[in-house]
């Protein structure tokens, strides 16, 4: 049987020995003496090699500034992160690896990512890299109906970027000229950071961020959906702006294409929007129902006071957000109100309205 092989896990318990705890009291001196002599055997042999391969390095590997790059996954285990870095030559013994992770506490402890490693890197500067996630990509995700805050707030919690420098640049950020400039929306770069799953270098600044994302947006707005918004009489800035109405709206992608029409006849009648997003945008926390008293907020964002679009889009949304005001359903409904899990309900009068609100709430 390999080194490699042996399962120190069943017949040592490291844990116990890092903790000092290990009690004699409870130990059957009256066991066979052969066993007892057996197994203390065993133990000084693994004991024995297992100090051998901690202070041996292993297969020399000759030193190179090249990058060898290595994906640690999330939950990976101490002994098959090892088992890679011997692998692709950055360090001679996975043994030594593994068992100096086992004794130093660190196994459960290292940060998963993509590393720059060198070959023939000493063990101890590879498990410290993996302590302190000096990793050379990061990893993020956005869900759809995320807020530039939302955005800023979740790239700060996993140090990624600095929110209070993120929300900054996000003020004026505009890299495309269908990102309208107007005074009165709280960040240009609202609706147009598109949500998805990133890898960024750990370098990257939080303009790079915003780069990112904006041009992942401008390559998922195919020239079909543009022709289509301008077909209908829509600008980007107002496709994007009723998408974000739509994404926060519409728990469920089946509602999505209908609110969407609902918002087109309002606008068309005359009516306000009427969006209880918009309100939720102007606050600092979301709230599960808006009050009488959030309607009368004076601000150009407030739908039930202003007529129109808002200044901008309240969200960043998803390709289905979009397809929705880009083929909105045929409906004739006016009003809609979500239950408590989420699904809309839809009425034709104001009445009708009321007496869903009644119901459903």
């Amino acid at each position: 049987m390999k080194f490699s092989d042996f399962d120190f896990d069943k017949y040592f318990d490291f844990d116990k020995f890092k903790r000092n705890d290990f009690n004699f009291d409870n130990f059957d001196f009256k066991l066979n003496l052969k066993y007892v002599a057996a197994t203390l055997g065993v133990f000084f042999i693994i004991l024995g090699s297992a100090g051998f391969y901690v202070f041996r390095e292993g297969n020399i590997i000759e030193r190179s500034d090249v990058f060898i790059k290595v994906e640690v996954a999330s939950g990976m285990r101490a002994k098959d992160i090892g088992a890679l870095l011997e692998e692709k030559g950055v360090i001679g013994n996975s043994n030594r690896f593994w068992i100096m992770a086992k004794l130093r506490g660190d196994e459960k402890r290292f940060m998963a990512g993509k590393y720059n490693f060198h070959a023939g890197m000493k063990t101890e500067a590879v498990l410290n890299k993996l302590l302190v996630g000096e990793v050379s990509e990061k990893k993020f995700v956005i869900p759809e109906g995320f807020t530039v805050k939302d955005i800023a707030k979740r790239l700060n919690e996993e140090g990624i970027a600095s929110e209070e420098v993120f929300l900054e640049k996000a003020k004026y950020f505009r890299p495309f000229d269908y990102i309208e400039k107007n005074d009165e929306a709280y960040f240009t770069a609202e609706g147009f950071l598109f949500p998805d799953t990133y890898n960024i270098s750990a370098e990257a600044t939080e303009e790079d961020i915003l780069s990112l994302m904006a041009n992942t947006f401008d390559k998922k707005l195919t020239e079909e959906m543009r022709e289509r918004a301008k077909n209908t009489h829509l600008s980007i800035y107002e496709l994007v702006t009723l998408a974000s109405l739509v994404e926060k709206e519409a728990r469920f992608k089946e509602d999505q294409p209908i609110i969407a029409q609902v918002f087109f006849k309002r606008l068309k009648i005359g009516m306000p929007l009427q969006s209880d997003a918009t309100l939720q945008y102007l606050m600092d926390a979301p709230k599960e129902d808006v009050a009488i008293s959030d309607t009368k907020i004076d601000s150009p964002y407030n739908t039930y006071q202003y007529m129109g679009l808002p200044p901008g889009p309240v969200a960043n949304p998803g390709i289905d957000a979009i397809n929705a005001v880009l083929y909105p359903a045929d409906t004739d409904y006016l009003y809609f109100v979500a239950d408590r899990d989420g699904h809309n309900h839809y009425t034709y009068s104001y009445s009708s309205h009321l007496d869903k609100v009644s119901e459903v709430r």
